[in-house]
């Protein structure tokens, strides 16, 4: 499973465009949380023009005064390089400074960093550490990447089966990446016993979702006939292979694999186009057509109606 960097940025704090006025008197009369919440405004840009480098500013000044939420978003500005000089050690000390209060996402991107060594040697049993303590407060990213920790043995005693427990922990809060893990957990039986039409099941939300990881293995699913209605048994064991013929494939199948895979790879995903070829070489002219029109009504609906 690809390791994949989840924490790209926080959390607003919920501040609404009508409380710009508000929040900004506040954040002048040195009120902390105001400090940040306008630094929110700027960086989000709600009702006023995006800008970095003010929400930097506000951010500062919260930070300094010791709010958690303020320190981690600005070790994020630091560590991106959004509105100030990129530094990964001015990102670990705030970021350092956050985590050791229990902010949550502070402890997760502090964990990223020791998994990358960006700022810090690297270190996976520092990594998982921080990975656990956000995930023991229910961040589903978190949760998520301590699960790929088991499951690669990275800072922690390897075990596929706990991995399973933190994706399916991850999963049960909406969270499309974790969701897309325990698919496969189900497609390839580890940690769990192999249930291809759990792993459909849960491709499907995520693909619904709008997610390309998910409608791209959705497409793969269908294209070898795991946990969906076939007719013929040579497609159902590709796994390794990869093949599956398209006089063994239910046109049904045929179809809307190539659907899923047209709306993945309209996404960008990378893999999409080359099955898309591979598929179509073994497909009817009408079957592409269908495909292709299932694919715009599947689009078109936001992924409601794409059976």
């Amino acid at each position: 499973m690809r390791y994949i960097l989840l924490l790209t940025a926080l959390l607003s704090s919920g501040v609404f465009a009508s409380d710009f006025d508000e929040t900004m008197k506040l954040a002048q009369d040195g009120d902390a949380k105001g400090q940040y919440d306008l630094g929110n405004l700027y960086y989000q840009g709600t009702d006023v023009t995006a800008d970095n480098k003010e929400a930097v500013k506000w951010f500062l000044k919260a930070a300094k005064q010791g709010l958690a939420i303020a320190q981690g978003h600005l070790g994020h500005m630091y560590l991106r390089g959004l509105g100030v000089r990129k530094s990964n050690s001015a990102a670990v000390r705030w970021l350092r400074k956050s985590a050791d209060q229990g902010y949550a996402r502070g402890q997760a991107e502090l964990g990223h960093m020791y998994r990358t060594g960006e700022g810090v040697r690297e270190n996976p049993t520092e990594a998982a550490r921080w990975y656990r303590k956000a995930a023991d407060q229910g961040l589903a990213p978190a949760q998520l990447l301590l699960g790929q920790m088991y499951h690669n043995g990275l800072g922690v005693q390897k075990s596929v089966t706990e991995a399973v427990k933190w994706y399916r922990v991850a999963a049960a809060q909406g969270f499309v990446e974790a969701q897309n893990h325990l698919g496969w957990a189900y497609v390839l039986g580890e940690g769990v016993p192999e249930n291809d039409m759990e792993a459909v099941s849960l491709f499907r939300s995520t693909a619904e979702q709008g997610d390309a990881n998910g409608q791209y293995n959705l497409g793969w699913m269908y294209e070898h006939e795991k946990g969906v209605p076939r007719e013929h048994n040579s497609c159902g064991n590709t796994l390794t292979s990869g093949v599956c013929y398209i006089s063994d494939l239910k046109s049904e199948n045929a179809i809307r694999s190539y659907a899923w895979y047209s709306l993945a790879k309209s996404q960008g995903y990378a893999d999409a186009a080359t099955s898309i070829d591979l598929l179509k070489s073994r497909m009817t002219r009408q079957q592409i057509a269908e495909a292709q029109a299932l694919a715009a009504k599947c689009y078109e609906s936001n992924y409601s109606d794409c059976d």
